[in-house]
């Protein structure tokens, strides 16, 4: 396959990097100082089996995504509509654009900009930049992807690159799993800046983060969302398996960005505003870090 990946972060780089090494040819359209580094070195990907540098081509155009039979879409929900805008005009009218982003509505909102199909797809993944071009892959590194007329392919090829990859008829439940657990994770992880082990041993954090799950629960009840019965134990069971693990949250503060917040807690207490849900305990944790936002931003001025 031709894979472009617009948004060549952590996310991207780590499913860049594994398509490339089962012999895909990749394209990664990121920011200047990964591009750079990437020309010069090829893409530094670090994990438990392997560690070396692996051959994609890198650029920092929207161009890059012309001629993609796939392009994975891993930017900023803050930034989706205007990176639609960029890659539309260069899209192959049968590419299929898989959205590798937190939230719920991201490919509904693509879908409306680029006018063709954008499929929605839950990401569970540990990685970061370690550095310019150097992706470090952390755990775990699985996919959902919803239904389009090229996802049973898309899956096949991506388990043969060593993605576990399952095609779902639920996916939108299958992203508020993820949207539950990034709202009762990820703004404590940020304003405290701990990782989740560490966190969750604080008095009070496990009360929180159950309530936080309940009022998410509650908002998705109210849309006809089908939920596991098992969301709030299996939720408060991932600190336990990522114990060292940061927010993707924590992580943007720590590095100066702004965060998704508003597509996590802010969404779940926008969409219980309208349903008339109460949400407060979401509230709380989007206004906590709105205010780290806002002091990173009152710092620089």
């Amino acid at each position: 396959m031709k894979v472009a990946v617009m948004g060549a972060g952590a996310v991207g780089c780590y499913f860049g990097a594994m398509l490339a090494r089962a012999g895909h040819d990749v394209t990664l359209i990121a920011r200047p100082q990964h591009v750079e580094a990437i020309r010069q070195h090829g893409l530094t990907f670090e994990s438990r089996s392997f560690n070396g540098a692996v051959p994609v081509q890198a650029t920092t155009e929207a161009s890059g995504v012309e001629g993609a039979d796939i392009v994975l879409l891993c930017v900023k929900s803050a930034d989706t509509e205007s990176a639609g805008q960029s890659i539309a005009p260069f899209l192959k009218p049968n590419a299929t654009v898989l959205c590798l982003q937190n939230g719920v509505d991201n490919a509904e909102r693509l879908q409306a900009t680029i006018r063709q199909i954008a499929v929605p797809a839950v990401v569970y993944v540990a990685t970061e930049m370690a550095g310019p071009g150097h992706v470090k892959h952390h755990g775990r590194g699985e996919l959902i992807v919803g239904t389009s007329p090229a996802s049973a392919e898309i899956a096949r090829q991506f388990n043969d690159a060593a993605i576990p990859t399952t095609v779902s008829a639920n996916v939108i439940g299958d992203l508020w799993v993820k949207l539950i657990t990034n709202c009762a994770y990820n703004a404590l992880s940020a304003v405290a800046d701990l990782p989740y082990g560490p966190m969750l041993k604080v008095e009070g954090v496990t009360d929180v983060m159950t309530t936080v799950i309940d009022e998410c629960t509650a908002v998705a009840q109210a849309l006809n969302v089908p939920l596991p019965e098992t969301l709030r134990d299996a939720t408060l069971a991932l600190a336990e398996a990522m114990p060292a693990q940061y927010s993707s949250t924590a992580q943007d503060l720590a590095r100066g960005k702004l965060t998704e917040i508003d597509y996590l807690n802010g969404y779940v207490v926008r969409k219980g505003k309208e349903l008339g849900i109460a949400t407060p305990t979401n509230l709380t944790l989007h206004v906590m870090v709105k205010l780290r936002e806002a002091h990173l931003q009152h710092s620089r001025s």
